[in-house]
């Protein structure tokens, strides 16, 4: 049986040492895999990660529940990441990084071949994301990799719906662009 984020976050407030662990253990990956998309780089991702949740621990009474728990971190996690880039001197970075990319889950099938040729077009996905802008990169993975509602992304990036919607609607047009100019390989 899973526990909800409520009922956890009402023991981490109660001063139960676990509840907030356990927010940490349901949420690092996603929170890890966000901030990677925002700041482009591993290493600066793991700070981002541990800053964001910490800010979420120092400031978890303030979570009111108006929207979900995932929504309210990733608004933490974006502001965080979008900070680290302004305070931190540029930096150029190589595209061709040893990052590795966030695995999707496979399709069950039984044909390996079709299993071997849909992980590497996941991991050609993943590089072209990695060359959008932040807010485009982080766009994109808040819908379709934690497969957020357009609403949820609204609170989490801090925009009315019909931004979300246009900038969404942009982030898809110039990830193509990208894909049809650099990965030729996906449009088989």
């Amino acid at each position: 049986m899973t526990i909800s984020d409520e009922i956890i976050i009402e023991k981490a407030l109660l001063g139960e040492q676990q509840g907030f662990a356990l927010l940490v253990e349901k949420y690092e990956q996603y929170v890890f895999t966000l901030a990677l998309r925002i700041v482009k780089n591993r290493e600066d991702a793991h700070e981002v990660a541990q800053d964001a949740f910490l800010k979420a621990f120092r400031y978890l009474n303030t979570f009111r529940g108006e929207c979900k728990f995932s929504s309210w971190l990733y608004r933490i996690v974006y502001s965080t990441g979008l900070n680290h880039i302004r305070t931190k001197r540029p930096e150029i970075l190589s595209i061709n990084n040893e990052e590795k990319p966030v695995i999707i889950p496979n399709f069950h099938t039984e044909d390996a071949a079709f299993q071997m040729e849909n992980e590497e077009q996941k991991k050609l996905i993943q590089a072209a994301i990695q060359e959008l802008p932040p807010d485009y990169a982080t766009i994109i993975t808040l819908f379709y990799l934690f497969e957020q509602k357009i609403s949820e992304i609204c609170v989490t990036m801090e925009m009315n719906e019909s931004n979300t919607k246009t900038k969404l609607s942009r982030a898809r047009q110039r990830l193509r662009e990208i894909i049809e100019k650099n990965y030729s390989e996906l449009k088989k």
